[in-house]
């Protein structure tokens, strides 16, 4: 019977691995998009925007797979503790993947209306570039915490976020100060505003990513809570 037992628990492993491995690619697809979503914005090549696109029905199609892993590992080995808080973070997780991969989406699109137009004339004072690489780096720390089950790197991402909403903040005002100062630009300047929101959702998901990887450690939810809440539960 222990023979059995330790089979059963090292078969278990090796799904919730699996599982694991698959929120990782997914992860990187999620990565891809975006970095080729801000190339598309720069380049205006149908080629890259049909490309993200298409990583798009990968992203929802291994959304769609994980979940059905996670609810067969839920229903055949009824885990408990921190593998029970593991498939739960990982169903989480997914969403959150699958949104920023909406958001990349959401910004091919724009960038596509944009040179079409002929209107991508970025003021110098907006800087969207900065702001994306600013989400990206916790995109990618989110999925880094979660690989190596790392609260500290998790804490680290949930503070950047502040800095993320302020980059945000700061392109907005100066988009609403270039379309006061000439109304020609409202239109590229509406379009421009949007691909900022999505980029400032993508850090929000990357947030969310993390505090799930906290939860899934330690077995606190730390979503609403503030930094010093976080810290305090968390560590």
């Amino acid at each position: 019977m222990a023979a059995n037992n330790e089979h059963t628990s090292r078969q278990f492993d090796i799904e919730l691995d699996a599982v694991r491995s698959s929120v990782m690619q997914m992860g990187g697809l999620v990565r891809e998009q975006f970095k080729l979503a801000m190339k598309s914005l720069h380049s205006g090549d149908t080629a890259v925007m049909k490309h993200v696109l298409d990583l798009g029905y990968q992203v929802n199609s291994m959304e769609v797979e994980i979940d059905r892993k996670c609810k067969l590992v839920l229903a055949q080995r009824q885990p408990e503790a921190v593998d029970l808080r593991t498939i739960l973070t990982v169903l989480k997780i997914t969403t959150d993947l699958e949104r920023m991969g909406a958001q990349t989406e959401l910004i091919v699109r724009r960038a596509e209306m944009l040179f079409q137009s002929g209107r991508l004339n970025l003021p110098r004072s907006v800087d969207i570039i900065n702001c994306a690489d600013k989400a990206l780096s916790m995109a990618d720390q989110s999925m880094e915490a979660f690989s190596r089950s790392d609260v500290g790197i998790a804490i680290r991402v949930i503070r950047q976020d502040k800095q993320v909403n302020e980059e945000y903040s700061y392109i907005t005002r100066n988009l609403i100060g270039s379309m006061l100062e000439d109304p020609r630009f409202i239109s590229a300047a509406l379009d421009f505003l949007f691909v900022a929101k999505a980029i400032e959702r993508i850090g929000d998901h990357a947030k969310n990513i993390s505090e799930y990887v906290i939860f899934m450690v330690t077995g606190h939810d730390v979503r609403h809570s503030s930094i010093e809440e976080v810290e305090s539960k968390a560590l």
